[in-house]
Formats: structure tokens, C-alpha cells, sequence
């Protein structure tokens, strides 16, 4: 039920969230990094909802697009920001394999069970190019849940909704990832920076599709 509940709150939640990464410096500087990582090349928001992470990646030079589960969500972007928006699902991407040079999934794989995770993260490589990277970011915990716990909620802004968000575990996200052919470059975890946000801590994973090469470097 997450696409058709994320249709009846999609305005609200532009509304609510199109300006939070002001009050989010960190994310905003994991962005760039994965734009000056990746180069050039294609990039896609995934899970864009309304897409203002992906209107962020454009000002700054990405050829980026959205997808995301909710036809409306997809709408509202497209409305606000100009931007092209799909509309699609994470564990059967309509993206061409070796497609991409970066890929961003923020606070988007906490939907979905662990079967199904595994499953994104086997289309976030085949969809990647060699060399590309992406960027995956999720709640670990709060102070009602710990890694491995859920939360489920019926109402949202005075709509009937039936969304459950995973607190997930980053060293077994790590391993799935690394189980789909993705290298992990990076881990981060934080405590909320802005009184704004979900007071919960957060995990961010930077991983690579590794480019096959029959010769080597001297390290540097």
C-alpha cells in the first residue's frame, strides 16, 4: 500500500519536506561527493517522492531524474521542479542495465522487507555502470525502536494511510549490498542535526559497482 498511500499525501509532503535539506549539511555535502565520485553521466533519485533531492542533484550540473512508486508523487515533481519523473518500483527498475553513473535511495529501502531489499540492491548494480555509485541512506534507530523493529501508521496528516518504516541494521544492509555485486566505500552514521527532523540515528552507505580490470595500480 506504500504507492497509494504516498498518492494521498503528496502535496503535504512537498509542502512539509521540499526545503529540509537546508537544515541538512551533511546530506547535502554526501550529495556532492557523489556527484564528484560518479562524474558524468545519468543520474536517478530513487524513491524521489516529490523530487526535490533530485531538483538539489540539477542545481548542481547532474543529469538526474526521479523514480518513484507513487504516480502522484512523480506529478507533483514533475509540477514543481520541471523535472522528468518516473514512476516505478525499486525491485524491477524500468532502467536500462549500465544506465546510470550515480544513483541516490534516501530513507526509500526502509519500506521494504529484507527479501525485497535484496532485490533493490541487485537492480541498483545491474543499473549502475561500472565505476558508478550510490548513495543509501536509512533510520537505524529512535527512541521507540531499534534496528530490526518497524513502525506502522494508519493516519498521516488526516489521511488513511498503511506505511510501515524498518529501522534497518547497517551491517547487514552493508552485506546485502556487498551480496549484489556492490562495493561499500564508505559508512556513516549520525544522531539528527536539525529539531526538525524524525529524531532517530541515521546510516548512509556510499558503494561502488567495481570496474573489471585485468591490470593493477600502485597504491597512492
Amino acid at each position: 500500500m506504500t504507492g497509494p498511500s504516498y498518492d494521498k499525501v503528496a502535496a503535504r509532503y512537498l509542502d512539509e519536506f521540499g526545503d529540509e535539506l537546508a537544515g541538512k549539511p551533511l546530506d547535502r555535502g554526501l550529495l556532492l561527493a557523489l556527484l564528484e565520485l560518479a562524474g558524468p553521466g545519468p543520474v536517478a533519485d530513487l524513491g524521489a517522492g516529490p523530487g526535490h533531492i533530485a531538483d538539489y542533484l540539477r542545481g548542481h550540473g547532474a543529469d538526474v531524474f526521479g523514480l518513484d512508486l507513487s504516480p502522484v508523487m512523480c506529478a507533483v515533481g514533475a509540477r514543481r521542479y520541471k523535472l522528468p519523473m518516473l514512476a516505478g518500483e525499486l525491485t524491477r527498475l524500468p532502467l536500462r542495465t549500465g544506465s546510470l553513473g550515480a544513483l541516490t535511495a534516501l530513507y526509500t529501502v526502509i519500506h521494504l522487507y529484507a527479501e525485497d531489499r535484496a532485490r533493490a540492491y541487485g537492480e541498483f548494480a545491474r543499473v549502475l555502470r561500472p565505476g558508478g555509485f550510490a548513495l543509501i541512506s536509512f533510520h537505524v534507530s529512535d527512541a521507540g525502536h531499534l534496528a530490526g523493529e518497524s513502525h506502522t501508521m494508519d493516519t498521516w496528516w488526516g489521511e488513511a494511510v498503511d506505511l510501515t518504516f524498518r529501522f534497518l541494521d547497517p551491517s547487514a544492509e552493508q552485506a546485502s549490498l556487498e551480496r549484489a555485486g556492490l562495493e561499500i566505500v564508505t559508512t556513516l552514521e549520525r544522531a539528527p542535526l536539525d529539531p526538525a527532523e524524525h529524531p532517530s540515528q541515521r546510516a548512509y552507505l556510499l558503494a561502488r559497482k567495481p570496474v573489471t580490470s585485468s591490470g593493477s595500480s600502485a597504491p597512492s
